[in-house]
């Protein structure tokens, strides 16, 4: 299968990096490489990969700076942090920095390649149609927000996929199953209750009365579909 996908491999060692590079490659990924931080900063801002393979640690500039650093340059694709084992305790604090997953090294190869299947899947744009519409608020998902009588209202990174997924499937009835994993990714831990409760806090975002939702609605038993009723 031919596909457009550019995919950053940012990593200092050069047999992982070979080993990785060449993986993509034979699942028709487009590879860019480089094993320097400043080097890969550049790299990124100049060639926009879709998905940054990115490690921790790097000569130059160590990866959470890269990742900030592109960041705060407006670079909105999709970071994957490779960290080693004991670096496990930053990683709440580095998804501030704009990290968008984890992988923790040492991995396998299926896992990152399934890590990757499932990003291209959910979060690599389908199309340039970067504005939706429902009711009188408009949704940049590029920009996670929404846009009402004027007023910009921010989305967190959870919201904005959610509210994004829907707004793709208007009208569809949507399981709970097929959004945790839109949302969380690959092989995710996380429980029903964490997801309602993030919809929740999106109904208030989005409806004049959360209790009674017009658009976010419930599918008793099922799961949840958006209706745009104007």
């Amino acid at each position: 299968m031919d596909r457009d996908i550019t995919v950053a491999v940012i990593e200092d060692d050069e047999n992982l990096r070979f080993l990785v590079s060449h993986r993509l490659q034979t699942e028709n990924y487009y590879v860019i490489q480089s094993g320097n931080g400043l080097e890969a900063e550049k790299m990124i801002l100049e060639e926009q990969p879709d998905i940054v393979l990115l490690d921790w640690m790097l000569p130059g500039k160590e990866g959470i700076e890269v990742c900030e650093a592109v960041r705060k340059a407006g670079f909105e694709k999709i970071i994957i942090m490779m960290t080693a084992k004991s670096q496990d305790v930053d990683k709440i604090d580095a998804y501030s920095y704009g990290v968008t997953d984890y992988i923790t090294k040492p991995f396998n190869m299926d896992v990152l390649v399934a890590m990757i299947e499932n990003k291209v899947r959910f979060f690599v744009p389908k199309s340039s149609k970067d504005i939706y519409n429902f009711g009188s608020t408009e949704h940049h998902p590029q920009i996670h927000s929404l846009l009402r009588d004027g007023k910009k209202i921010e989305l967190t990174i959870l919201e904005n996929r959610i509210l994004l997924h829907f707004l793709q499937n208007m009208g569809k009835e949507i399981t709970r199953e097929e959004l945790m994993e839109v949302v969380w990714g690959y092989s995710s831990n996380v429980n029903t209750r964490t997801l309602d409760m993030h919809v929740v806090r999106l109904r208030k975002k989005i409806e004049h009365n959360p209790d009674k939702p017009t658009y976010l609605q419930t599918v008793r038993g099922l799961g949840y579909k958006f209706v745009d009723e104007d």
